[in-house]
């Protein structure tokens, strides 16, 4: 930001608000007040874009986790309904008593 007084020499130059409403500029002022408005808003452009690019891959990695531990879970289910079948096929086959 601009500051409104110098605090160093007076003789140094430093930048100053204006409102382009109330003063009198010149056509070419104008141009060089607007190109400098777009280069400031391409640099920030540019920050913002690798920053959402960066939260667009944090995103994915976490969804992709979650997804790659869904299927890690689902098939141990899958593991432990094979061995529940294992056992009720070794229960059925064992010795009849009473008990069972």
């Amino acid at each position: 930001m601009a500051d409104q007084k110098p605090t160093v020499d007076p003789e140094v130059p430093f930048a100053k608000r204006i409102d382009p409403n109330k003063e009198d500029l010149t056509r070419d002022e104008f141009y060089f007040i607007r190109q400098v408005e777009l280069a400031q808003w391409k640099k920030k452009s540019q920050q913002l874009r690798g920053r959402n690019i960066a939260t667009g891959l944090a995103i994915g990695a976490i969804v992709m986790g979650i997804y790659g531990y869904t299927f890690y879970s689902v098939k141990q289910e899958k593991i432990m309904d094979e061995l529940d079948e294992e056992a009720k096929v070794a229960r059925m086959g064992g010795a009849k008593t009473g008990a069972n």
